[in-house]
């Protein structure tokens, strides 16, 4: 028997809508992560992009455990000197919740092109309507 090696010409592509009400974040991100890389599938190839669309709705939703919402503190830089700038979880829910699944999901995929290409197939929105209903995603229970 040979190994079946994937190309990204033959792999089949599936979408997804994921829910995202009272789902822990670090869990959701996990499993997102998993199915853009392709992980799930018989014919995954490390070095190819085998994975599916996901669509995550009610981004808004989401839930942290124990005193995270507080704690957790998301750090991003202006370029300019001294332009660090910090945002709770609690506050970053509040203002962009769809950058909070964003940012989880896309440091559990590889750097570089490939993981670049992966990340381009996550779209997260923050309430229950989305616009890739002609894709006709399945729904994914996790």
């Amino acid at each position: 028997m040979k190994t079946i090696f994937a190309k990204s010409e033959t792999v089949k592509r599936d979408w997804y809508v994921i829910d995202a009400t009272d789902k822990t974040l670090g869990r959701l991100a996990t499993e997102i992560a998993r199915r853009l890389r392709g992980k799930h599938k018989p014919e995954y190839t490390p070095n190819c992009d085998t994975g599916d669309y996901i669509v995550v709705i009610n981004a808004e939703k989401v839930r942290a455990t124990g005193n995270k919402l507080k704690d957790k503190i998301y750090y991003r830089h202006t370029e300019y000197p001294g332009g660090i700038r910090s945002t709770s979880l609690e506050k970053m829910l509040e203002t962009t919740p769809t950058r909070v699944i964003e940012k989880a999901v896309k440091g559990m995929l590889p750097g570089g092109p490939l993981g670049f290409a992966q990340y381009r197939k996550l779209k997260v929105y923050a309430g229950a309507e989305h616009p890739h209903t002609a894709q006709q995603p399945q729904i994914l229970n996790i």
